[in-house]
């Protein structure tokens, strides 16, 4: 990129910068940290999309970061795809800061091209925008969106046509399209009111809401006649102040589950999520509120979704009272065996699971002892979505797709991961646990049982900034020039670079090629079941490490766990100091 400062310079001589906008680079003319990192560089498409902390500057989110993706999506859309200004794009927007306001900015950037926004009145969650893809039939959707980062984050995230998030060919071309725009502070916009004249921009309410609950009606593995009874399980929901509460609730009643206690202080949207830490259910303390009243009410079962509502955590109750929480391999694992045990076994053999190379083998396990194949994706939820497109031209049947960080569709009629129907499902299958007189911690000691005692891990490095990236690209270089041969006294078997699309077999020397989009992923496949991959986060500045073991015993699974978190984190330290 140009030299930050005289990026900088043209942002302070613009004269009709956003007024916010321009009091906010005032304020920043003392800390010549901030102010680089504000202009050091442009936020880019990661995992989906943009994604950064709000504010000034071309590294940050605000109107113009917005208006310059936009802006680069109408050029890829209308040289890449069919009859896009009637059919048009559907953008919805959740509760945190300048989210409304992205989805308005959104609407003004493509009314330039003439390209009709449908735009929904109230926040929704992102799984609802996959389906309002599909429903309306629209050329593209945007969700506005930081997940589960903390408040000071918003994100766009973009789909295609078929309703899954961009994967890297369409994502490269809209980046394409973005490095053409000389100035992000002089893209044109159409103004609401004229857009709204000129039925350029539709407000949407409820109609695709009701369309679909009633195809969440259809996931349930439960017999006709015991739909509408009314089920004895008693559920404790939070939405952690973000989107889900009324499609979650809503799916829930449709099954009769009548027994549903909302936490009502997380169950308002609000976009500094006051209630939490952090409002990501992968992290136990986002469970605290929700912990507190299901021992009050006596619940079965803990549902907590984050604020888009593509991620769900559960949590369930132990033999002492207390609430485990699940890991999202457990609960996927659970429900991998759920969906398959109440499938037709003469439909088995033609289904697939998907499932994210970071994911547990424990799924892949499962789902070989019903006689289905998993497929191995790369990490992003995008990748599950592209191989259920691809499912349509090779006569493949989706049986469930999940990926290790709470993420799940149990039906393909969103494109995305799905925590409004994983929420409905996982209620369901707690109650037919229930009905068998266990639990789903019950459940899942027989999977342990019969496929072995997986564990998995994970730990992650934050390193902000211009530094911070230099130090992560170290990381990931030099472990990639000097490969191990074993990690904690574990001989590596096979290496698998996913930057050169290629498997390295130690014991022969011989080199496969990996069928999979190349990325800047490193994994070690070890001795005995157990595996390590490292990987930079796509929208945060992290590197990941991911650990994957198989024991005897749970005991002996997390002390291999904690021996391999150990040695990957010395070999990062000695790195980078």
């Amino acid at each position: 990129m140009t030299n930050w400062k005289s990026v900088y310079e043209k942002w302070n001589a613009f004269q009709s910068l956003d007024s916010q906008l321009k009091k906010e680079l005032d304020d920043l003319q003392t800390n010549q940290e901030k102010l680089e990192d504000a202009f050091y560089k442009e936020l880019t498409f990661g995992t989906g999309g943009i994604r950064g902390v709000l504010g000034v500057g071309t590294n940050r989110m605000n109107i113009y970061t917005i208006r310059k993706a936009v802006h680069g999506l109408a050029e890829y859309l209308l040289n890449n795809v069919v009859n896009v200004k009637d059919r048009g794009v559907v953008v919805a927007y959740d509760s945190r800061y300048m989210s409304r306001e992205f989805a308005i900015e959104t609407a003004k950037t493509l009314g330039v091209f003439g390209i009709r926004t449908y735009v929904f009145k109230t926040i929704r969650p992102t799984p609802l925008l996959s389906f309002a893809v599909r429903f309306l039939g629209t050329a593209a959707g945007v969700m506005i969106t930081a997940s589960h980062n903390p408040p000071e984050y918003n994100g766009f995230k973009v789909y295609n046509e078929d309703g899954g998030q961009m994967v890297p060919n369409e994502a490269n071309k809209i980046i394409e399209a973005i490095q053409q725009i000389e100035n992000e502070l002089e893209i044109p916009v159409v103004e609401q009111e004229v857009l709204e004249q000129q039925e350029l921009l539709i407000w949407i309410d409820e109609e695709v809401d009701n369309a679909y609950l009633q195809q969440l009606k259809q996931i349930t593995k439960l017999p006709v006649e015991e739909v509408k009874q009314e089920k004895d399980l008693n559920i404790v929901f939070t939405p952690l102040h973000g989107t889900a509460y009324s499609l979650v609730t809503k799916g829930l009643e449709q099954l009769a589950f009548t027994n549903v206690s909302v936490v009502e202080e997380q169950a308002k949207p609000d976009p500094e999520f006051s209630t939490v830490a952090s409002p990501n259910p992968e992290e136990h303390q986002a469970f605290s509120m929700a912990i507190e009243l299901g021992k009050k009410v006596d619940a079965d079962i803990l549902l907590g979704t984050d604020p888009d509502a593509d991620r769900l955590g559960v949590a369930v109750k132990n033999e002492i009272g207390d609430y485990t929480v699940l890991t999202g391999n457990q609960l996927g694992a659970l429900l991998v065996d759920y969906i398959l045990s109440h499938t037709n076994k003469v439909l088995l053999s033609n289904y697939r699971l998907l499932k994210t190379i970071v994911t547990s083998e424990l799924g892949q396990a499962v789902a070989k002892s019903y006689g289905v194949k998993t497929i191995n994706t790369l990490t992003g939820f995008k990748y599950i979505s592209e191989k259920i497109h691809q499912f349509d031209s090779t006569g493949e049947a989706f049986a469930f797709g999940y990926e290790e960080s709470y993420g799940y569709l149990i039906s393909s009629f969103t494109r995305d991961k799905d925590a409004v129907q994983a929420a409905v499902m996982a209620s369901e299958m707690a109650y037919y646990w229930k009905q068998q007189g266990k639990s789903l911690l019950d459940a899942l000691d027989g999977l342990y049982e019969k496929h072995g005692y997986y564990r998995e891990g994970m730990s992650s490095l934050t390193l902000e900034g211009m530094a911070g990236t230099e130090k992560i690209a170290l990381i990931m270089n030099t472990i990639r020039e000097n490969s191990f041969k074993e990690i904690a006294g574990y001989r590596v078997e096979q290496v698998e670079d996913y930057l050169v699309s290629e498997r390295y077999i130690t014991s022969t020397g011989e080199i496969e090629t990996i069928e999979l989009p190349q990325e800047n992923v490193l994994k070690f496949i070890l001795q005995n079941n157990n595996w390590v991959c490292l990987r930079p986060s796509g929208t945060e500045p992290k590197i990941k490490c991911y650990f994957g073991t198989c024991g005897a015993s749970l005991s002996e699974s997390e002390e291999t766990l904690g021996v391999f978190k150990e040695r990957i984190n010395q070999v990062i330290n000695e790195i980078i100091s």
